[in-house]
């Protein structure tokens, strides 16, 4: 796999601290200031602005510990945007550089999203989007037949919703902005509650969640009170997936700041989700991409990534226990040879850092 040139590298991280500055910039006007909250021993960045009554509106902005986001409270200040600029250097990145922008309507449901705040409140792209954005984080060219896509899928903790106190705009007002066809998916098992929205065309924005771990959870979508609206579908091994995420860059329009799976974590979870599929013609080519997308972002990695988070999230994995280790196996089964090989050293490396943490440990 061939990693880009150093320059386009340098335009790419530029790119994607102006979009995170601009984002910034958008949620919080200098008439507002950020407040401090102590929630069960850990602090939580707010922001008070007024509300045009007399009083002041409060919304949430992340963790204090999550260093980017208390460095840019520190040095808080309005940055004038500079959408040509950067439309020009993804206009560079794509064209010159070899990286592949979304097709445009997935670049418009995401940055509808955006603005109105759901990667501020901690939700996470997930699915074929998410992998849209691997090619720039990592700096690597990745083929078009492994990223086109027809549907959005969102990630959000199932507690961090219940948690952060404030909210999206309603979803299906926001969706019905870009496409007045999008409706609510009814849910199948006739819960009143929905997690998925879809237009005429077919094109299919969802919401998912963390799996609770009880059977009274696990056949209809849960309450996120932080998704305006919308229910999110729990999922067995979503809770792995969306741990520890990472920003990067949608390059859509002036370019999109994100919030994604690592990529190792996306990697290992797709090889366990692959063997899950159904043995349908739907099925089967579902898992053919999410081995094909593990792949690539494994040789991927393995020459432009740290070694060690690779085999760290195989060994996080692998101690998961029997199903796990057999979902794994069988995902793993299904690569090509080379990257079997690139597997198989991954996740002897993360059982050793296991062991070795634990020994240290007695």
């Amino acid at each position: 796999m061939k990693q880009i040139d150093m320059v386009f590298r340098t335009m790419i991280a530029e790119l994607q601290q102006r979009a995170f500055d601009d984002a910034w910039s958008e949620d919080f006007p200098p008439v507002g200031r950020f407040v401090s909250v102590k929630v069960d021993d850990r602090k939580y960045w707010y922001f008070d602005q007024p509300n045009g009554e007399g009083g002041q509106k409060r919304k949430y902005v992340g963790p204090a510990d999550d260093p980017d986001i208390t460095a840019r409270v520190e040095e808080f200040k309005r940055e004038k945007a500079d959408y040509k600029g950067r439309r020009k250097i993804v206009s560079v990145l794509t064209r010159d550089a070899g990286l592949i922008a979304p097709e445009a309507f997935t670049g418009d449901v995401v940055e509808a999203l955006a603005k109105a705040g759901l990667f501020r409140l901690r939700g996470i792209l997930v699915g074929t989007v998410a992998f849209q954005c691997y090619s720039s984080y990592l700096g690597v060219r990745l083929p078009m037949a492994s990223i086109l896509t027809g549907d959005a899928d969102i990630a959000q903790d199932y507690a961090i919703s219940a948690e952060i106190s404030d909210s999206l705009p309603p979803i299906l007002d926001l969706l019905q902005n870009l496409d007045p066809t999008f409706r609510a998916v009814p849910h199948i098992s006739g819960s009143p509650r929905s997690n998925a929205f879809r237009n005429l065309a077919g094109y299919r924005v969802e919401f998912l969640t963390t799996n609770r771990g009880s059977e009274e959870y696990a056949d209809e979508p849960a309450k996120m009170p932080a998704l305006g609206g919308a229910s999110a579908e729990p999922l067995r091994f979503m809770d792995f997936l969306i741990r520890d995420p990472v920003r990067s860059i949608l390059l859509y329009g002036p370019g999109i700041t994100v919030v994604i799976p690592s990529p190792e974590r996306y990697a290992v979870h797709k090889m366990i989700v692959a063997g899950r599929r159904q043995n349908d013609a739907g099925g089967e080519a579902k898992r053919q991409k999410d081995i094909k997308q593990a792949e690539l972002l494994l040789l991927g990695m393995r020459q432009f990534y740290r070694r060690d988070l690779v085999a760290a999230a195989f060994g996080e994995a692998w101690e998961r226990g029997p199903s796990w280790q057999a979902a794994i196996l069988e995902g793993m089964g299904m690569m090509t040879e080379e990257a079997q090989l690139v597997s198989q050293f991954n996740l002897k490396n993360g059982r050793e850092l296991i062991a070795s943490a634990e020994a240290g440990g007695r």
